[in-house]
C-alpha cells in the first residue's frame, strides 16, 4: 500500500528542511520541484538498469575468441592463472560459443519475461521506493557476480546461466516501478513528449554500459561487469533516500484524472486562497509536517462534486482518501482494457528486434567488418544514439497527431527497408555510411518500442473504463512489457542459433519479418485511430 507522511524518504526530509532554512521567504512551486526530482530519479534508476544489461553483449567478442592465434593487449600482465585464458573463456571457447552465449541471453530474458507478470502484481501493492531499492541492489549484486568469474577463474556454464537468470528476475522491478511512479506524478498533457525524452534513459544506459565494458573488455573483462554493478548499488541507495512514489505520500494532490475538469480555488471559501498562494499541500497537525506545493491546475473535481461540496478542502481530503482506498486491478481485468492485448503482442515482435540488436550488434559488426572488439562496441553505440532520437520523435508525433498506433506503424514500415539496406551494404561500405545507417536503424527500431512501453502503457493503465479508484498502471505495464520480454528472449536466442548454423542474412530476414508482424497486429488500432482522425476533421 502507498506510503504515509511518516514514511517519507530520509534524504528528502533533510533536503526539504535545508531549503526551508536557507530560503524561508522564497516562494517555490513545490509540485513542479518534486516532479523534476521524480523525472531525474527515475531516469537515473532505469539508466542503471540498462547499464548492467549491456556488458554481456560487449564481452561476447572476447569470451569466444581463439587466443592461440592472438597476442595479449600491451597492458595485460600474463601470469600462471591466465596464461591460457587471457581472452577466450571456457566453456565459451568452442565452435558452439554463439549458441552457448545465446543461452545466457535466454536465461536472463526468459526469467525476466516470466517474473515480469508477478512483478507488476507486486508493484501495484507495495511501496515502490522499497521495491525499486531492493530491485536495484539485487540487480547490482547479480551483475557483480558475473564479473567475479574472471578473478576467481569460474568456468561452469551453469554458474553463468544461474547468475543471468537471477539478474533477469531482479531486473523486473525496474520497468513497472519507474513507469508507475512517473505516471502517478504526471497528467496526460504532452505525455508522449515527456515520456519520449524520459525514455532516453534506455539508450543512455546502453551507451554507458557499452563504453564502460569496452574500456576493460580486452584487459580484464570482469571489470566490465563489476563497475556497472557497483554503480547500480549506489544508485539504488540514492533512490531509497529521495524517491517519493506518489504525490499523496507527501500530502500533494495527484494530477487531475481523466474526466475531471479544472476547479479554480482562488475565489473559493476560507482556505482556498491559501492553497493557491502559499501552496500548502498538507497541514496535518498530528504529523507536524508542512509541505508547500503550488498546484494552480492540480485540483480537479467533477461537476457533481462542485455543486454538492461547500469546501474544497473537504473535496481534496476525500479524493486523497479515495486514492489510497483504490483497489488494484487483477490480471484478467487488465487484459479487458481496450488495446492491451494488441499492444502486448505488437511489443513481442518490437522487443524481439530491439533486443537482438542489444545483445548481438557488437558481435555482428565485428564479424562483418575488420573492426576489433573495442571499435565494434563503440560503433554499436550509434544504434542507441539513434534510439534516443527515435523515442523523442515517436512521443512528439503521438502527442501532435493523437494517433499512437499510426505512429508506431509508420516507423515499423520504414524500418523494414532500412534493415534490408544495412544488412546488404552496411558492412561493405565506408565508415560514414555505416554510421548513418546505424543511426537511422536505431531511430526506427527504438521509436515504437519506446512509445508502447511508456506513453501507451500509461494511457492504458489510466483508461476511463477503469473508473477513478482502480490502480492498474503497474499491472498493465507489466503485462505489455512482460509479453514483449518473451519476444526479447526469443530474438537473441534465434540470432545466436542462426549465426552459428546459418548466416547473418537470415538473422536480418527474421528481424524484418518481426517488424511486419508487429505492424499487422496494430491493424485494428490503426483503423480506429484513422476513424477518429477523420471524424474530427469532418466536425
Amino acid at each position: 500500500m502507498s506510503g504515509t507522511l511518516k514514511d517519507q524518504p530520509w534524504g528528502l526530509k533533510v533536503l526539504e528542511s535545508t531549503v526551508l532554512k536557507c530560503c524561508p521567504h522564497r516562494r517555490v512551486n513545490r509540485m513542479s520541484w518534486h516532479q523534476g526530482g521524480i523525472l531525474a530519479l527515475t531516469y537515473l534508476a532505469y539508466t542503471c538498469y540498462h547499464m548492467t544489461r549491456k556488458p554481456i553483449s560487449v564481452v561476447k567478442n572476447v569470451l569466444s575468441l581463439n587466443c592461440s592465434s592472438l597476442s595479449p593487449p600491451p597492458n595485460f600482465l600474463i601470469n600462471s592463472t591466465n596464461r591460457d585464458t587471457w581472452c577466450d573463456w571456457a566453456p565459451f571457447d568452442t565452435e558452439n560459443a554463439p549458441a552457448l552465449l545465446g543461452m545466457l541471453d535466454s536465461a536472463f530474458l526468459f526469467a525476466y519475461a516470466a517474473a515480469m507478470f508477478l512483478s507488476g502484481f507486486i508493484a501495484e501493492r507495495v511501496n515502490l521506493r522499497y521495491f525499486l531499492t531492493f530491485g536495484m541492489l539485487a540487480s547490482g549484486i547479480s551483475c557483480y557476480l558475473f564479473g567475479i568469474a574472471r578473478p576467481y577463474n569460474i568456468h561452469s556454464l551453469w554458474y553463468f546461466v544461474l547468475v543471468q537468470a537471477i539478474a533477469g528476475v531482479c531486473q523486473t522491478s525496474g520497468w513497472p516501478g519507474v513507469v508507475t511512479v512517473v505516471g502517478n506524478w504526471f497528467g496526460k498533457g504532452k505525455r508522449g513528449l515527456i515520456f519520449g525524452i524520459w525514455n532516453s534513459h534506455t539508450s543512455l544506459g546502453n551507451i554507458l554500459g557499452t563504453i564502460i565494458a569496452a574500456e576493460f573488455v580486452e584487459s580484464d573483462w570482469g571489470l566490465s561487469f563489476m563497475i556497472p554493478g557497483i554503480t547500480m548499488g549506489v544508485a539504488g541507495f540514492v533512490i531509497f533516500l529521495f524517491l517519493v512514489p506518489n504525490p499523496v505520500d507527501i500530502g500533494c494532490i495527484p494530477p487531475v484524472p481523466p474526466g475531471y475538469r479544472k476547479f479554480d480555488v482562488i475565489h473559493s471559501s476560507d482556505e482556498s486562497s491559501d492553497i493557491e498562494d502559499s501552496g500548502n499541500c498538507n497541514n496535518d497537525v498530528e504529523d507536524r509536517l508542512i509541505y508547500r506545493c503550488a498546484y494552480r491546475e492540480q485540483i480537479g473535481v467533477n461537476e457533481t462534486s462542485t455543486r454538492s461540496e461547500t469546501s474544497p478542502i473537504l473535496s481534496r481530503h476525500r479524493r486523497l482518501h479515495d486514492h489510497h482506498r483504490g483497489d488494484a486491478i487483477g490480471f484478467i481485468g487488465a487484459l479487458t482494457i481496450p488495446g492491451v492485448i494488441e499492444y502486448s503482442l505488437c511489443l513481442f515482435f518490437a522487443k524481439l528486434v530491439s533486443y537482438t540488436f542489444l545483445y548481438w550488434l557488437p558481435l555482428y559488426i565485428s564479424a562483418s567488418t575488420t573492426y576489433n572488439a573495442t571499435l565494434s562496441a563503440d560503433m554499436s553505440v550509434l544504434f542507441d544514439v539513434g534510439g534516443i532520437a527515435g523515442a523523442i520523435a515517436a512521443g512528439v508525433l503521438s502527442d501532435y497527431t493523437g494517433m499512437s498506433a499510426v505512429t508506431c506503424a509508420v516507423m515499423f514500415a520504414v524500418a523494414v527497408p532500412v534493415l534490408f539496406i544495412y544488412d546488404f551494404i552496411g558492412s561493405s561500405t565506408g565508415l560514414g555510411i555505416n554510421v548513418v545507417l546505424l543511426l537511422i536503424a536505431g531511430l526506427l527500431v527504438t521509436g515504437p518500442y519506446a512509445l508502447i512501453t511508456t506513453a501507451v502503457s500509461a494511457e492504458l493503465g489510466t483508461h476511463p473504463s477503469l473508473g477513478d479508484n482502480s490502480k492498474a498502471l503497474a499491472t498493465v505495464t507489466a503485462i505489455i512489457d512482460g509479453t514483449g520480454s518473451i519476444g526479447a528472449a526469443v530474438g537473441p536466442l534465434l540470432a545466436g542459433l542462426m549465426s552459428r548454423w546459418s548466416t547473418w542474412h537470415n538473422v536480418f530476414y527474421m528481424l524484418m519479418s518481426a517488424d511486419l508482424l508487429a505492424l499487422l497486429l496494430l491493424s485494428r488500432l490503426i483503423y480506429k485511430d484513422l476513424q477518429i482522425y477523420f471524424y474530427r476533421r469532418a466536425v
